[in-house]
């Protein structure tokens, strides 16, 4: 009778591990009481990465997908309600059997209209003993990698307009990985923006808190001098 619920608040509890991230979790599965038990728990970050895949319903009913576009927007939209600073990023894929060029610019305008960070793009390929193939409407290799591009390219807005609503805002850090030749060290808050600091008092696996106030936007970075 135990369900995912059930392990993310057992795992709350966990000695020895301070950060736990909720990732691939479609959103038929993803509860109102799980988003609302991430918004209040002491190890899970607020940070969620959701599949969508598509932003057309067709394409998702072929795809089999157990959920529609009102659903994944309500989710998105709950978690934002909840948790304003989270970090949200999402599956798409481009070129699957039957997408139109008015299809992806749908996807494209679904996605914009969300609150979300960033895009996983991966384009179709044909697999075997798998029924798509079969699907009618291939989409030709070159259209799928234009399509790729397109969502790439939305994919960094997002991340640059969702790292700017950050500034100003202060978040713990935790420190993960270092660079010996310029003697920074690089972590990741609380909702994943990554941040650089100077290795002086810092420590591997330390949490300090950081305020965010110098953004790098061509290094996808915030840079400061020293945490708090």
């Amino acid at each position: 009778s135990e369900n995912f619920h059930d392990l993310i608040v057992a795992l709350d509890d966990l000695e020895g591990v301070e950060r736990f991230r909720i990732s691939s979790i479609e959103p038929n599965l993803l509860t109102d009481e799980i988003i609302n038990f991430v918004a209040s728990s002491k190890k899970f970050m607020p940070h969620f990465h959701i599949p969508l895949q598509t932003g057309v319903d067709r394409l998702l009913r072929a795809m089999r997908r157990k959920y529609d576009t009102a659903l994944y927007r309500s989710r998105v939209e709950h978690i934002k309600a909840v948790m304003p600073n989270a970090c949200i990023g999402v599956d798409v894929i481009v070129g699957f059997p039957g997408e139109t060029d008015e299809d992806i610019q749908r996807t494209a305008s679904f996605l914009q209209d969300l609150q979300v960070s960033y895009l996983h793009v991966f384009t179709y390929s044909e697999r075997q003993n798998t029924r798509a193939p079969q699907l009618a409407g291939p989409v030709p290799v070159q259209k799928r990698r234009e399509r790729n591009y397109i969502l790439r390219n939305i994919s960094d807005r997002l991340t640059k307009q969702f790292y700017r609503e950050q500034e100003n805002h202060t978040f713990p850090v935790l420190w993960e990985e270092g660079d010996a030749k310029d003697d920074w060290m690089y972590g990741y808050t609380s909702n994943y923006i990554r941040v650089r600091a100077r290795r002086e008092e810092l420590n591997f696996g330390g949490i300090t808190s950081v305020a965010l106030n110098q953004y790098l936007e061509e290094e996808g970075v915030y840079s400061m001098n020293r945490p708090l």
